[in-house]
């Protein structure tokens, strides 16, 4: 697919970061139901995919200093796992009001890419399992679907083992 023909109608920052480095993905909208409050879970039923395979979009603070982990939906956050994984010895979630200021997304929109201040990425290594995962195209309801090798060249993400998984 050309990189024209992926310019999508209502880009959001991430769209335009993937437009510009010219990688192959796909996006895939939904109608979001603003009842809900899990994100993760929603994007997973309306895609009709494995769980393993979409990535929710988390900022931690290890040792104050901001970190986004990518885990699937299908798993938990392990957080002195994480800490491990970058030499730190304590981790916790950040709020939800700084995640947004950080990152200039809204909490169930929050994609790796584009953020407004760049910060270092752990991706869970089960993305490796997968010849595609999803992340957060950067608005609720608004997937993209992207190679794992491409996900972690675009944000350098680290590999690890950052979740325990359901």
């Amino acid at each position: 697919m050309s990189i024209a023909a992926r310019i999508h109608s209502s880009a959001t920052p991430a769209l335009r970061v993937l437009n510009l480095a010219g990688v192959e993905y796909s996006v895939h909208e939904f109608d979001h139901d603003p009842a809900v409050r899990r994100y993760g879970p929603e994007a997973v039923e309306q895609l009709g995919t494995d769980s393993a395979r979409v990535f929710k979009t988390l900022m931690i603070l290890v040792d104050a200093e901001p970190v986004i982990a990518l885990v699937p939906v299908s798993g938990q956050l392990d957080l002195k796992a994480l800490a491990g994984v970058l030499g730190g010895k304590k981790a916790h979630l950040a709020g939800i009001a700084e995640t947004e200021r950080r990152t200039g997304y809204v909490a169930g929109g929050v994609s790796p890419f584009g953020q407004r201040n760049a910060s270092p990425v752990v991706l869970d290594r089960t993305a490796q399992d997968f010849s595609t995962v999803f992340v957060s195209a950067g608005r609720r309801g608004m997937e993209i679907e992207i190679r794992p090798d491409d996900l972690v060249m675009l944000t350098n993400a680290r590999i690890g083992k950052i979740a325990n998984l359901d």
